[in-house]
């Protein structure tokens, strides 16, 4: 269970437009340390990600140690509002040296990615940043990660057992959010998938938590529509980056701050809970569709296995 944030109201769904809209944005500070994501819902995107470099000619570089080194933050999400960043300063007996960040996955020692810098003197601070995409433009797996610093030539023969050749800070890096930020429930009754309707059925996982707490992307991408229907309520489809796949929330307690056609990055508040349209108590419904999309050739497909799992490290 999360840590709440906000208020409960006193009667379930009686909660003022200020208010609601009030709680989004005393929350979005809570949203940014626990996903990685925007401050704000209509914050500026992040800068770009660093470059990757290429290897020196002719590479040479000293005895490394770190002096001073910072990964923020802790947890990352690919696409999200905060990429991985990594601040770091170096000590050599060499006036110049080259250098290759690699970033590495905890668990099975893949390096996904490398930045190469040249010429990167002592005692001076540098920085770089990472998408959470391997060398081939693929989302990384989920996992713990490290940035690991070492020169881009063996060191020589002398120096082989300094511990400088492998400097390393780590953090979390995940593809999908959880999408409630609060105590919640899933509904495995009436509220799951397949769940039998008048003359259809349930075609997504009804997550019940209580109205006003916030809601953020799972994935982040373009957001596909944003508006209200009778059943559905205040509701909005995201196209998710890097995904064949559509994300679909409902029964908002407001409209969404964003509109169709906004991006949106993983972790960034999209809205509260409610239970606008054809709605029973607060909860989120939340639906996944197949490619081609949300009601243009894809289906709806089971989310709460997903859920779960996003659940567990969010």
């Amino acid at each position: 269970m999360r840590q709440k944030c906000g208020f409960r109201p006193a009667v379930a769904g009686s909660i003022p437009v200020l208010a609601a809209l009030a709680l989004l944005l005393a929350c979005a500070a809570i949203a940014a340390a626990a996903t990685g994501g925007a401050p704000t819902p209509g914050g500026s995107p992040p800068p770009p990600a660093s470059g990757a470099g290429a290897p020196a000619a002719n590479p040479s570089a000293g005895a490394l140690t770190l002096l001073a080194a910072e990964t923020t933050p802790k947890r990352s999400f690919y696409f999200g509002y905060r990429y991985p960043t990594f601040r770091f300063t170096l000590g050599s007996d060499q006036p110049l040296n080259d250098i290759r960040v690699d970033v590495v996955n905890g668990a099975s020692r893949e390096v996904v990615r490398t930045f190469y810098r040249e010429d990167v003197p002592p005692n001076s601070p540098q920085s770089l940043r990472w998408d959470g995409a391997t060398g081939e433009g693929r989302p990384a797996h989920n996992g713990k990660y490290v940035f690991r610093v070492s020169p881009q030539t063996p060191a020589p023969a002398a120096r082989k057992a300094s511990a400088s050749s492998a400097l390393v800070v780590g953090f979390d890096f995940y593809g999908y959010a959880f999408p409630v930020l609060g105590p919640h429930e899933f509904n495995l009754g009436a509220g799951r998938f397949g769940a039998p309707r008048s003359g259809h059925t349930h075609q997504g996982q009804d997550v019940t938590a209580a109205c006003g707490l916030p809601l953020v992307a799972a994935r982040g991408g373009k957001v596909q529509f944003a508006g209200f229907q009778a059943a559905a309520g205040n509701y909005l489809v995201i196209d998710g980056r890097g995904t064949p796949d559509d994300f679909m929330y409902a029964h908002l307690a407001e409209p969404s701050p964003l509109h169709t056609g906004d991006t949106v990055r993983t972790g960034q508040p999209i809205g509260v809970v409610g239970e606008t349209g054809d709605a029973v108590g607060c909860h989120l419904h939340f639906e996944m569709w197949s490619a081609p999309g949300w009601y243009e050739g894809g289906s709806p497909f089971d989310p709460l296995p997903y859920l779960k799992a996003w659940d567990k490290y969010s």
